[in-house]
């Protein structure tokens, strides 16, 4: 869907480093309007949210024609769902790669056969990446399928995927085992 009618839209501001350090979205209740959705997939109707749309609509010519450069403010839709998507499906984006959860089961494969329930049991998600919303669910419904069903799917998620890698390599540097 296009314009106001498309229900993944948000408005997000840019950081200027003087009033905002950092981005956010303007209207993070509108943003996650998405997540309500009912089994239809269509968003719960509500009259006064239908009379004030339609109102707003009227009072403005053109969207396009209103956009205040000076507010650092800018309108995405679909685009929100392309970066994680990419990873899960990049041949959709037309990239010649294998998903992430093609990429663990090559990975598992090329390991042992006696490794790969324990492998199949410890994928754990670290990086930034993995804060997308609903990522470990995503994975393990792109995962179950391509697993044996012999082999359990445990998907370990961190408290700070971002840091995580760092503080593993951290605490690997400074075992008494580790040679440098």
């Amino acid at each position: 869907r296009r314009g106001n009618d498309n229900h993944f839209r948000c408005t997000y501001v840019l950081p200027d480093g003087i009033t905002h350090t950092k981005g956010f979205v303007k209207d993070p209740i509108e943003a996650q309007r998405y997540l309500t959705l009912d089994e239809d997939g269509e968003l719960p109707h509500s009259e006064e949210t239908d009379d004030a749309d339609q109102t707003e609509a009227k009072n403005k010519p053109s969207e396009r024609s209103k956009v205040d450069l000076t507010k650092n403010e800018f309108s995405l839709s679909n685009e929100r769902f392309l970066v994680p998507e990419m990873i899960f499906r990049p041949a959709d984006l037309g990239m010649n790669q294998a998903g992430l959860a093609e990429c663990i089961v090559r990975a598992v494969n090329s390991c042992h056969p006696h490794l790969h329930p324990v492998l199949y049991e410890s994928i754990i998600l670290t990086g930034g990446s993995t804060l997308f919303p609903g990522f470990a669910k995503r994975l393990e419904n792109d995962l179950r399928p391509l697993v044996p069903d012999v082999y359990q799917v445990k998907i370990t998620t961190q408290e700070d995927p971002i840091l995580g890698v760092w503080r593993g390599g951290s605490l690997l540097a400074s075992s008494p085992d580790f040679d440098a």
